[in-house]
């Protein structure tokens, strides 16, 4: 007879799940509460949670801070910095897997490390570099240096995805006559779409969510929608429902993508982690 799947450590472990679900979305739900909520009722105590639910704070954050502006900024830098990357990383990761070089691991290993410096090391030279070239609160600013954060991560990715694709592919299509070119495009960008959608995608939202470089490079003219959320703390506090009305606003676009795309955004984390 088949034993039962639903033994004491198989609740255990269901309960265990649960709660670390409900932890990790308590902050967004609770965000999501206090988006629909007059200022008033955001800061009653206790909190309310039975209330009549407002559409205010979405009405103010569009007529006040024109959020098309920063979403279309968000949506520009994002999508821009995230395409120029893959442009210069897939050559450096094609010839690292498939024209190794005695040197290739030191290479990957030092852009690697460069990930382990806090942002705010660089922030005094790129500010100044950026001051000095009239880049300052402008989308040109935030796309080159997204580009430069997210490339390591991008060669490192796409170097894992294409050492799976065999050599010897490659070695037929040259053997019947193929260019370089033809090579790329006809035999590796078919095989190694999987790869480069995953990096894309998994670039995609690092950029956007990229909250650091904004603030500190950008205002109103070129700012993302991280910049639209810090515009609500003021020297008189907070202004916690359309600070969240605002928060919801610019998660939400990237959260429905993420939704769609889980498969390969997860793909793109564990290349190389299963042999």
């Amino acid at each position: 007879m088949r034993a039962s799947i639903y033994t004491p450590a198989f609740a255990v472990r269901t309960v265990a799940a649960w709660a670390v679900a409900l932890l990790l979305f308590f902050p967004l739900g609770w965000l999501l509460l206090t988006a629909f909520k007059t200022e008033l009722q955001a800061i009653a105590v206790p909190p309310e949670l039975f209330f009549s639910p407002t559409l205010e704070n979405f009405h103010e954050v569009q007529e006040r801070s024109d959020y098309l502006h920063y979403a279309w900024n968000s949506v520009v830098t994002s999508v821009v910095s995230t395409l120029l990357g893959l442009a210069i990383a897939a050559p450096a990761a094609y010839a690292m897997a498939f024209h190794k070089g005695k040197r290739d691991k030191d290479i990957l290993m030092w852009m690697l490390s460069t990930k382990m410096m806090p942002a705010v090391g660089a922030l005094v030279p790129i500010y100044v570099i950026a001051q000095k070239s009239h880049l300052l609160d402008t989308q040109l600013a935030l796309i080159i240096v997204f580009t430069l954060s997210n490339l390591p991560i991008m060669v490192w990715m796409l170097y894992s995805s294409f050492k799976e694709i065999p050599n010897e592919i490659l070695e037929a299509a040259r053997m019947d006559g193929a260019t370089l070119w033809q090579e790329a495009t006809k035999v590796l960008l078919p095989l190694g779409m999987g790869g480069l959608a995953s990096t894309g995608l998994l670039c995609l939202v690092l950029s956007w969510n990229e909250a650091f470089w904004s603030l500190n490079l950008t205002a109103a003219k070129g700012g993302t929608l991280a910049t639209l959320i810090a515009s609500y703390s003021s020297p008189e506090g907070l202004f916690w429902a359309k600070l969240s009305a605002a928060s919801l606003m610019a998660i939400a676009p990237i959260v429905v993508f993420g939704w769609f795309s889980q498969k390969q955004l997860v793909q793109g984390l564990t290349f190389g982690a299963v042999k």
